[in-house]
């Protein structure tokens, strides 16, 4: 029977997993699979796993369980292998990444900062700050309809956004990575101009969220910080 996989974790870990029901419509009992100094996490499953709600809670109730015990190597929702061999031969074969990955992410966890300008305090900041783009709206607003002074405006503030939103994001990395271990930039999505993955020592989260609570007062008007965690280290798995 196929075996989904949640994580991998060292042997002394103690899974305590008892009463968590595992993914599937069956909601099979969650189990481990040993070899060496490894444990991998599994569930058996007889069908294809969708990324249906009650699944995708079942695959992180697992996780949250593991990481109050230690930090685990997660695996992305989703990931099945054929058999229990299957996945003991995986250990075996990658025992030495899985060791030294759990070694980088011993005592920490993850936490994600994303951050989101707000358009009108940005271009009013714009305006404000540039005489070119202030001269040009102030043309367009009095009635001026030279398609030019529209595009230009538009070039000058697109330019101009791109800019600001490139430093809010250096500011905000430089003020939180020395509080991690490692960090993690990944392409923002949507409205966000940041999405940053931390891994934080479990014993450093007081600071780092004192430090986030600081930058959430201290930036710019319009910007709006949003921090997740402490989560388990998906973005540190190799």
């Amino acid at each position: 029977m196929a075996v989904y996989v949640y994580a991998v974790t060292r042997r002394e870990h103690p899974c305590r997993l008892d009463g968590l029901p595992g993914v599937g419509p069956d909601a099979p009992a969650v189990r481990t699979l040993e070899s060496g100094d490894l444990r991998a996490v599994v569930s058996d499953v007889s069908e294809e796993i969708r990324p249906k709600r009650r699944d995708v809670t079942a695959h992180q109730a697992v996780l949250e369980r593991l990481l109050a015990d230690g930090t685990p190597l997660p695996l992305q929702f989703g990931y099945t292998a054929p058999d229990d061999e299957a996945v003991r031969r995986v250990l075996d074969e990658r025992a030495d990444t899985y060791l030294d990955a759990l070694d980088d992410v011993q005592g920490c966890a993850e936490y994600n900062v994303k951050a989101v300008q707000e358009e009108g305090p940005l271009l009013h900041g714009i305006l404000d700050d540039s005489p070119r783009a202030s001269s040009l709206n102030e043309e367009i607003l009095a009635g001026d309809t030279d398609p030019r002074l529209s595009l230009e405006l538009g070039q000058l503030v697109a330019t101009e956004v791109d800019v600001r939103r490139a430093n809010a994001s250096a500011e905000l990395i430089r003020a939180l990575a020395p509080l991690a271990r490692a960090y993690v930039v990944h392409p923002p999505t949507g409205e966000d101009f940041l999405n940053l993955s931390l891994l934080v020592p479990r014993d450093g989260e007081g600071p780092f969220l004192d430090a986030h609570a600081g930058l959430a007062r201290e930036v710019d008007a319009g910007v709006r910080i949003r921090v997740a965690g402490p989560l388990p280290p998906y973005s540190f798995v190799p």
